[in-house]
């Protein structure tokens, strides 16, 4: 069924007695199987992931190189940038290769690497906007100790925390991927190697990973979802207790930003997981997926560049010293 890519495959379809499968490299979903569309796919995806790294490098460069935000809240920015070029960058550039090539193949190697990586850029994304969520309700709920509490000391505390964090949780996935010793088959129904995909082909999933993968989701779903919501229930409550119309938009609109965003992020997460759950159609969960991996971090750096007049300001008088 998959060609001469595969057929030096060596693929058992779990029997009874089970010797360890050697696996040379998965096969990906096409996006497309028409040829016709392949060209159109190429250039859409190419010049979303470019837009993607240059204005999430633009940000990186302008709070980086302008004193004025040099504040907490733009640390934690240039950080979130950083982190959605990896994100973008690891699934993208081998969609367009592939569609390129119109092959579908990807090593084991090159499998475990992009899972790993996804997984890391992910937890980043996820954690950063939690601690963000926090900057933001000490902004608002504690405004004169603001600069006293988010020191520059506990910026990179918290930062160095989501690393690490994210970190333990990509060691721990691929720890448990390279203890599957057999798969049920080489076929990925996505663009990229999906964790839950890939973990769901083994042969031999006990109730020890399953126990393991269990806790990771609800460690690192649960527990930033919660923090943010916590957050935003302070600060609304606080926003409310504002006598006056305009000071309750003021501080509300410092917040306005990353709310979007993360109603973006988790919304796009949640289709991905909940959703194919539900649906079980490879076609919606790889619709999903785009919007959580191309278009999402494409996305963020407008959303925080548009409604921020800091940010324009910023961008300004960068683009004036270029000239």
């Amino acid at each position: 069924m998959l060609g001469t890519e595969s057929e030096s495959l060596l693929v058992t379809r779990c029997p009874e007695t089970q010797n360890v499968t050697g696996v040379s490299e998965f096969q990906l979903l096409s996006l497309s199987e028409d040829p016709d569309l392949q060209p159109l796919l190429f250039g859409l995806f190419l010049c979303m992931y470019l837009v993607t790294v240059l204005v999430n490098l633009l940000i990186i460069l302008a709070v980086s190189s302008d004193s004025h935000l040099h504040t907490p809240m733009y640390f934690f920015l240039s950080n979130l940038s950083l982190a959605d070029i990896g994100f973008s960058s690891t699934t993208v550039p081998k969609m367009i290769m592939n569609i390129q090539t119109h092959r579908r193949a990807i090593s084991y190697v090159g499998c475990l690497t992009q899972m790993s990586s996804f997984i890391f850029f992910g937890c980043m994304d996820d954690l950063l906007l939690t601690v963000m969520a926090y900057d933001r309700f000490v902004a608002i709920c504690h405004p004169l100790h603001y600069l006293v509490i988010h020191s520059p000391h506990h910026c990179g505390f918290l930062t160095l925390v989501s690393f690490l964090l994210s970190l333990l949780d990509s060691q721990l996935h691929s720890f448990m991927t390279l203890n599957i010793t057999s798969f049920k088959d080489v076929e990925i129904s996505n663009f990229f190697c999906d964790p839950s995909q890939l973990l769901n082909l083994s042969c031999s999933n006990t109730f020890s990973d399953n126990i393991v993968k269990y806790f990771l989701g609800a460690f690192y779903g649960l527990f930033p979802i919660s923090g943010i919501l916590f957050s935003y229930y302070k600060i609304i409550s606080s926003i409310l207790r504002i006598p006056s119309l305009g000071g309750k938009y003021k501080a509300f609109s410092t917040c306005g930003s990353h709310l979007a965003v993360v109603c973006l992020f988790l919304v796009t997460a949640s289709t991905v997981y909940l959703g194919s759950v539900a649906s079980h159609s490879p076609r919606n969960d790889v619709v999903a997926s785009v919007m959580y991996t191309v278009v999402t971090p494409m996305l963020n750096p407008f959303i925080y560049s548009l409604r921020n007049r800091d940010i324009k300001s910023a961008l300004w008088r960068l683009y004036s010293r270029s000239l």
